[in-house]
């Protein structure tokens, strides 16, 4: 099932937008908050740091990284504006300041080298692989010279794996 959000499709966080309530208790349960622990140590945040989260969903990598470096600009995007919803809502509640807006992946609302690091948590897999590289390669766009790209993501073992659209940037 997917969702159109400015005329393009995109497949939802737990593919049923009605799902989108239980999304942080079922991510929780499947232990997704250590794997963004361990993400967030590797792209190594320090105040200043411009930090975009692709497919940032509910906010939970983005409130996480904004709480563990204050001193970072953190912005998110998604194509679900629920999500994004559900993000500014639980960043009203924790008093954080991390931009969130509908954006895709595939075409990143953010200028040139603007960003130091890109994070992508758990998003990848819902894209098609032919929108996967297009979402690889806008990430590099944005990324400022020096600067990162940290994910963490499943392999749903469709014919082209992540690293083979990683090698065709």
């Amino acid at each position: 099932m997917s969702t159109a959000t400015a005329a393009r499709e995109y497949l939802p966080a737990l593919v049923n937008p009605h799902l989108l309530p239980f999304y942080d208790r079922f991510s929780r349960f499947l232990g997704a908050r250590d794997a963004h622990w361990r993400l967030l140590v590797q792209a190594g945040i320090e105040p200043g740091t411009r930090v975009l989260e692709i497919g940032c969903g509910t906010g939970n990598l983005v409130l996480l990284a904004a709480g563990a470096e204050p001193g970072a600009v953190i912005t998110g995007i998604d194509p679900d504006p629920e999500a994004i919803a559900w993000a500014r809502r639980k960043a009203a509640r924790a008093g954080s300041a991390v931009a969130l807006q509908e954006g895709f992946a595939e075409e990143i609302p953010m200028a040139d080298g603007s960003v130091d690091r890109v994070l992508s948590s758990f998003m990848l897999h819902h894209v098609s692989a032919p929108d996967r590289v297009l979402a690889l390669r806008e990430a590099r766009r944005v990324l400022a010279p020096g600067g990162r790209l940290h994910l963490v993501d499943i392999d749903r073992g469709e014919p082209m794996p992540l690293a083979r659209a990683v090698s065709r940037l």
